[in-house]
């Protein structure tokens, strides 16, 4: 009977130890997780490059879009064209083949929120926190008072028949616009999360044109609209910034553990300091290149 308490005696204080291991190996390893985030969240937040990078390209990638916001203005007087907006529309009807659920309600907002998730795992953008969301605000607000001012004045019908705002495709131009922030943001990297991007804002426009709430032209309107609105935005705030913020440096230069991207060149530093030595009081200064 003593051996057989003595053995259940052990495996339990066995038990208990590998458990304990275990647990701390968890914690350990859930520390570090969010050890990491907080540094990713650290350097983005308090990182203040002293500006900001511009487009790759040049303001002629702004003539894309532009050639899609002039389609729709067109279908308005072209017949053609509204009747191939007809087209579309029937066959979208007659070939039943994507879900009822209105899923591009989400779908519209993916881009967005995916390069704020990617940026949390360790996946950094062009710009930090601050410099890439008031750039979309800006492009965000560009946009809504562009659609408000054009579904106001249009008053185009729906396919639906529920209201009279249907050109341009809100929907299409956000999911279009939170497609470009991310392909400015993150091709860099890799051009597959572009690919992404505007997969999520094609399929959205898809689906509105299928669930009865746009025509074509509204939805290929959206579209240039997103776009224009997101590459404007990207072009102008380097300027309203660095006028904003004219001669304050950031403190970038201070940090050694900055992804490539964020790194800027390194700028003059000095210091003065107090000393006592041997019963002299003096300064010390010392400047850094």
């Amino acid at each position: 009977m003593k051996k057989t308490l003595h053995l259940l005696l052990c495996l339990l204080t066995l038990n208990a130890c590998a458990q304990q291991v275990t647990d701390t190996v968890k914690k350990n390893g859930a520390d570090t997780a969010k050890r990491n985030i907080i540094d990713t969240l650290r350097k983005d937040l308090l990182t203040i490059p002293d500006t900001v990078q511009h487009l790759h390209s040049n303001a002629r990638s702004l003539i894309p879009p532009a050639v899609l916001i002039g389609y729709g203005v067109t279908s308005f007087y072209v017949r053609p064209l509204r009747r191939f907006d007809r087209y579309v529309y029937s066959e979208a009807q007659e070939h039943n083949l994507f879900t009822k659920s209105h899923v591009e309600d989400y779908f519209q907002y993916a881009p967005f929120v995916l390069v704020y998730g990617l940026n949390l795992v360790g996946v950094h953008g062009k710009n930090t926190f601050v410099d890439r969301t008031l750039t979309y605000v800006m492009a965000q607000g560009m946009m809504g008072v562009v659609l408000y001012t054009l579904k106001r004045s249009t008053h185009r019908l729906r396919p639906n028949g529920a209201d009279r705002r249907s050109w341009p495709s809100g929907h299409t131009a956000n999911a279009f616009s939170g497609a470009e922030f991310m392909a400015q943001e993150l091709s860099g990297n890799s051009e597959i999360y572009s690919a992404v991007g505007y997969a999520f804002a094609t399929t959205t426009g898809i689906f509105r044109i299928y669930h009865q709430s746009h025509w074509f032209s509204d939805v290929i309107t959206g579209a240039g609209l997103g776009i224009l609105a997101t590459k404007g935005a990207y072009l102008l705030y380097p300027y309203v910034r660095n006028t904003l913020f004219k001669g304050k440096k950031g403190n970038s230069a201070n940090i050694t553990d900055l992804p490539p991207e964020l790194k800027k060149r390194r700028t003059a530093s000095s210091m003065l300091l107090p000393s006592y030595q041997e019963g002299t009081l003096g300064l010390q200064f010392s400047m850094q290149f």
